[in-house]
């Protein structure tokens, strides 16, 4: 069964094509600055980058063209789309309506457009790609898997917010958290690695890139998680804010008179570890940064890590203990500094690595726990295509 991946963007298509016998990645790419005159493809296939510069005027034309490399006998990986069994598209949000992946109907394209007030960025963008395929590829059974759905079995008393409860009622002000597909990949993949049942786990993974997340999981369901009604919520990102005391909007509105619109840039676009340091969104350039002697990209640094293990903590509550600590994602990853100072703060709970080994962990799968450590702490890299592709198999077989 080969399976086509979609993650649409407002003016981009990331897809991967996976054959789900061997769960192996057969081609993947990303069309780029969709509705601009200098709009192109990356394709990747066997081990081989091609790039194609190719006008997109919009969705409908950039998938037109990716298909025609799926099927090109040079590029492709398709003899036709017939071998085509199902396309999954991530659609970020699905507010209440969706705690599990669904099969694309009419009446689902409804409600992820009603749900576009809760991800006016990524919603919208997901309709245009649902809606391509269906001109195109009309024949061809399509599955939404959504970030938030994972995080559908949070208790009430944790996903509520402390304002009036009929604004909960009117609008679906709550948390409802992000990054589902990959904490639940994760989860099941250190499971797997510990020769454990899951529902026997108390997880805590720290999805730590660009966008970044912590989530509690156990007995393989998420308990908690650090992204809120949006993705701007819970710990610092890049240039992402996370919590603040909500007078801190108000009061630099009312201070810098600022629309909406503007104080929500600020807070997306110029705050995170990027505001605090001034220095860049990448990690790497901010680490270099502070160990030159920048105070700032120092103190972003420290401000980061101290927060994100503050949110395990509160993770650790909600699951009353932790038995797995994982790191995942861009920082996650690759991040052997920022994984070994967030460590550092939580050998209360007996998290203890192996600094040494960890130091040599860089993208690669490994248990970095120290031998005499009550927590195991793996770096475990993500891989949300595959547990797309792995629910849209599950939904088209159930058919």
């Amino acid at each position: 069964m080969k399976i086509l991946v979609l993650n649409t963007g407002s003016s981009s298509l990331k897809y991967q094509v996976i054959d789900m016998e061997k769960e192996e990645t057969l081609a993947k790419g990303n069309f780029e600055r969709i509705g601009q005159v200098n709009s192109f493809l990356t394709h990747k296939v066997n081990g081989e980058k091609h790039k194609f510069e190719h006008y997109a005027k919009n969705h409908e034309q950039a998938i037109e063209f990716v298909i025609s490399r799926l099927i090109n006998p040079h590029y492709g990986v398709l003899k036709d789309l017939s071998e085509l069994a199902a396309i999954g598209h991530r659609v970020v949000h699905g507010g209440e309506k969706f705690s599990e992946p669904t099969l694309i109907t009419d009446e689902v394209i409804e409600a992820i457009e009603d749900c576009s007030d809760l991800a006016p960025l990524h919603n919208p963008a997901a309709v245009l790609g649902i809606k391509a395929c269906r001109t195109i590829m009309p024949d061809i059974k399509m599955v939404a898997v959504f970030d938030t759905s994972f995080h559908q079995t949070i208790p009430q008393e944790r996903y509520i917010y402390p304002i009036p409860y009929e604004y909960y009622k009117k609008y679906g002000i709550r948390k409802y958290g992000f990054h589902g597909t990959s904490h639940q990949y994760v989860a099941e993949r250190v499971a797997k690695l510990m020769n454990k049942d899951i529902k026997d786990l108390k997880i805590v993974n720290c999805h730590l890139g660009q966008g970044a997340s912590v989530c509690a999981i156990q007995g393989g369901k998420s308990v908690e998680t650090s992204m809120g009604l949006t993705p701007l919520g819970g710990i610092p990102m890049g240039t992402r804010s996370g919590d603040l005391d909500p007078s801190v909007v108000t009061y630099l509105m009312k201070k810098e008179d600022l629309t909406p619109d503007e104080m929500e840039y600020i807070l997306n676009k110029q705050s995170g570890v990027y505001g605090v340091s001034g220095v860049s969104v990448d990690f790497r350039d901010i680490e270099a940064d502070a160990a030159a002697g920048g105070h700032h990209a120092k103190l972003a640094l420290d401000n980061y890590h101290y927060l994100v293990a503050c949110y395990v903590a509160r993770c650790v509550v909600a699951m009353n203990g932790i038995d797995v600590l994982t790191f995942t994602a861009g920082v996650g990853e690759r991040g052997q500094d920022s994984r070994e100072a967030i460590c550092d703060y939580l050998e209360y709970f007996g998290v203890k690595i192996d600094k040494e080994f960890n130091q040599t962990i860089k993208g690669d799968e490994a248990e970095i726990s120290a031998k005499n450590a009550k927590v195991r702490t793996f770096v475990i890299p993500t891989d949300e295509e595959l547990m797309i592709a792995r629910q849209t198999k599950k939904i088209v077989e159930g058919i």
